[in-house]
């Protein structure tokens, strides 16, 4: 069975391994890390000024229902993700949270949307670049779909530097590939995103870099832990019996104090001419 981005294909997914999803964003969606740098990049886009903001790959709502719940944002938020069950969830966590009369949703392909051009005054795309086919289809939508002097949001994950310590480098290397492999489409794309961003006639303004580490015991990725007992087995990358196993041996490392994980994350601020 040939490894696959699950994050890609969440609109294929069985039932099960979608709660696993949904559970795994909302539970980073929720650290203070995060949204900590969620929050860094919308203020440099000055989503509150906008009345229309399109959150494309939206998944369980997490950046629209930030948006909504700013206090100085007074516009609407729309959601667009492939997978029908996840904006199922977004619907009912917006509703939940009420911030539902903000905020919509809807089930689209992010590469190509049925919207007219220059329909949002911002589009914020939160970790969905690094999952998708064609990141030159995205950023082209992304660049028709938003009005001149509009304003766009890149966030996502640098996963080729994601790394996980183990008792033996070398078949942890191996592990880390097969697991970003099993995670990721495009690892490096936050890497080529400046030129990304040209191609497309954006004007990048603002850009910020963090590494996220978790040295002694699992914080941050934890929630990533535990969805990997679903979503490893169901990209092909390992059985479960192989998921269990390497799971177990992060958490047991974790408990002792020797654990370490960590990734660089990226933002993009840029805008339309």
């Amino acid at each position: 069975m040939a490894t696959v981005d699950v994050y890609r294909i969440t609109d294929q997914l069985d039932d099960s391994t979608l709660d696993a999803v949904a559970a795994r964003l909302e539970a980073r969606g929720k650290h203070p890390r995060f949204i900590a740098m969620m929050h860094q990049y919308l203020d440099a886009m000055g989503i509150d000024s906008a009345a229309s903001v399109l959150d494309l790959g939206c998944g369980t709502g997490v950046a629209s229902r930030a948006i909504a719940h700013r206090k100085s944002f007074t516009g609407r938020v729309t959601g667009i993700d492939r997978s029908p069950y996840l904006t199922a969830v977004a619907k009912r966590l917006a509703a939940d949270e009420a911030v539902a009369g903000r905020v919509e949703f809807r089930t689209g392909d992010s590469q190509s949307l049925k919207l007219p051009d220059a329909a949002f005054d911002a589009v914020v795309a939160h970790t969905l670049i690094s999952h998708v086919e064609d990141p030159r289809a995205v950023m082209k939508e992304i660049a028709r779909i938003v009005r001149p002097g509009g304003r766009i949001g890149i966030f996502d994950g640098d996963y080729a530097s994601l790394t996980y310590g183990t008792d033996d480098p070398a078949r942890g290397k191996a592990t880390d590939e097969l697991i970003v492999n099993a995670l990721v489409t495009n690892p490096r794309v936050m890497r080529e995103m400046p030129q990304l961003l040209q191609d497309a006639g954006l004007v990048l303004e603002a850009a910020f870099g963090h590494v996220v580490a978790d040295i002694g015991k699992a914080d941050f990725f934890a929630p990533g832990l535990q969805s990997m007992l679903r979503v490893l087995p169901r990209s092909g990358a390992m059985s479960e019996s192989e998921a269990r196993t390497w799971v177990n041996a992060m958490l047991e490392r974790s408990e002792k104090g020797t654990y370490f994980g960590a990734s660089n994350f990226y933002s993009y601020v840029a805008k339309r001419r």
